[in-house]
């Protein structure tokens, strides 16, 4: 497989299990290519194509041939020039095409707050007002901005470059799995109470490994007996969205917030607005996203892993 079929492939992946659904990602597009083609012909020099197919400003190849034949990958939640050292040792003894990094770098990385949009499309869904909900999550989309900006960026991505080591981010488009996959399996399930649900988590072998590891799912807003009621997943969307939407989330009638983690000034407003919230746990959560992406792309050809910072393939199919 060419690493652009295993880019694209994550794309559509990605695509597929948007909770916006299908429309909210056609108009995303439809917005950038609006956006492109108003651009002078300076400006459209520096703008990224990519944004004309790929609604996740996240997930990039970031170094090396799109024509990179790839069979055996090295897979990583984090990825950083230690890693990329990593994979250059290794390769010295057995083949290797292709670094696979869950959380962006690079470009990607910054532009990580073009991502947070999904938020006001997923809530939409759950019956918050779309204009409201935009208003609430502007600020908190230009303070990641801000806090992106002065950060290096290119310091992987230029180990990578030294050393021929293609590389390639896929961070939305795994989260968008999991996402997913988690909410359709409560609304099946229908966990009663937190233990239900957290039952439901164990059920699952990354969350048990996970928790073996002392970081398993957990309660951190209520109790074991306490009701479910409505459950909101929430995994995706770049990074933590407003913490002052929880209080219109709870008008919504939703009870039970899942998250992979959350913030402290975050937590103390879920609990002023009484909502349950469960850390289903972060890297575990990443660790499914991505299986469950691994586990679609690769109906199309089979790949050899090798597993590292965090990561272990584990195959659900």
């Amino acid at each position: 497989m060419k690493l652009k079929q295993i880019y694209e492939s994550a794309v559509k992946i990605g695509i597929k299990n948007d909770p916006r659904g299908l429309k909210a990602v056609k108009d995303k597009l439809k917005e950038n290519r609006k956006r492109f083609h108003s651009l002078n012909k300076n400006q459209k020099k520096f703008f990224d194509k990519n944004e004309l197919t790929n609604p996740y400003a996240d997930t990039r190849i970031l170094n090396g041939s799109t024509e990179l034949n790839v069979k055996n990958v090295m897979v990583g939640i984090d990825i950083d020039v230690s890693e990329v050292l990593l994979f250059d040792r290794l390769r010295e003894d057995k083949k290797l095409d292709l670094l696979i990094s869950h959380h962006p770098e690079g470009f990607a990385l910054a532009g990580l707050y073009d991502v947070m949009g999904m938020h006001k499309g997923i809530l939409s869904r759950k019956g918050l007002d779309p204009e409201l909900t935009k208003n609430l999550l502007q600020e908190r989309i230009d303070l990641v901005q801000r806090r992106l900006l002065p950060g290096n960026h290119e310091k992987t991505i230029d180990s990578a470059k030294l050393l021929d080591v293609a590389l390639m981010s896929a961070h939305t488009v795994a989260d968008n799995c999991v996402a997913t996959f988690l909410q359709s399996l409560f609304d099946k399930k229908k966990p009663k109470t937190l233990k239900d649900l957290l039952n439901v988590l164990f059920s699952i072998k990354e969350y048990r490994l996970a928790a073996a590891k002392k970081t398993g799912p957990s309660i951190i807003s209520g109790k074991e007996k306490d009701s479910c009621s409505k459950v909101f997943v929430d995994m995706t969307g770049g990074t933590e969205g407003s913490k002052d939407i929880f209080g219109r989330l709870s008008q919504a009638g939703i009870r039970t917030l899942v998250c992979m983690h959350l913030s402290e000034d975050h937590l103390k407003e879920a609990k002023k607005q009484s909502l349950n919230v469960v850390i289903a746990g972060h890297i575990s959560s990443d660790t499914l996203g991505l299986n469950l992406l691994f586990d679609e792309i690769e109906k199309k050809q089979k790949l050899n892993f090798v597993c590292c910072s965090g990561f272990e393939r584990i195959r659900h199919r």
